[in-house]
């Protein structure tokens, strides 16, 4: 999700355009907690958001917030954001009629603003495509030597017809045969990507707890 300083605070997200990222990240599983806290935040701020997230349990219910949110939100502030982490199946079936987008005009008409460099950033670009024009596209929102988390966006006029799990599918397979893992994430509040989770049947693996500036 981020690139690191040589302290371990975050840098920036990890993306084809960074951003300088959360505050403070808990990311927990049933089993383990992961944390980290912005590059730019004051040394005494981080050392007591990272003693609290050292105590952290790992996560009974991905659901229910951190056993100290209410701390790391009084030291903090900011936004909230939190939501699921999915793994894929091991069996994911194809999608025979999405394409890799290539040149960047298969986008023009319904997702203006990609260019051609970041069509190169954020392969695997997978699309399906009506009269000529790509209607739904699934693509790297961030990605490392090891693994990819998906970004699915669908224009307004095609949405509600099942497109996001079929291109969201075939994204899958893509980064797969890039020696990627494939992940797809979301928030609690996004009922749309939430059901192309469970129409895919994804494994929710951990929780994402995050505190945006």
């Amino acid at each position: 999700m981020f690139l690191f300083d040589g302290d371990g605070r975050i840098r920036s997200t990890r993306e084809p355009s960074p951003t300088p990222g959360p505050m403070f990240a808990l990311i927990r599983g049933d089993s383990s907690c992961a944390w980290a806290v912005r590059a730019d935040l004051p040394q005494e701020l981080a050392d007591e958001l990272g003693r609290l997230a050292r105590a952290e349990p790992p996560a009974t219910d991905l659901r229910g917030d951190p056993v100290h949110a209410e701390r790391y939100r009084a030291l903090a502030g900011g936004e909230l954001y939190a939501g699921p982490a999915f793994t894929f199946p091991e069996e994911i079936a194809p999608s025979p009629d999405t394409v890799l987008v290539g040149p960047v005009q298969l986008l023009a008409r319904y997702f203006p603003g990609w260019t051609s460099a970041e069509i190169a950033g954020r392969s695997p670009v997978v699309a399906l495509v009506e009269d000529g024009d790509a209607v739904s596209v699934c693509f790297c929102a961030r990605r490392s030597g090891a693994a990819a988390e998906a970004g699915l966006e669908t224009a307004a006029a095609f949405r509600g017809r099942g497109l996001g799990p079929h291109v969201t599918a075939a994204w899958a397979l893509a980064v797969r045969a890039s020696g990627r893992v494939p992940l797809y994430s979301t928030s609690w509040s996004n009922c749309a990507s939430l059901s192309v989770a469970r129409t895919l049947g994804l494994i929710p693996y951990a929780s994402t707890w995050s505190l945006l500036q």
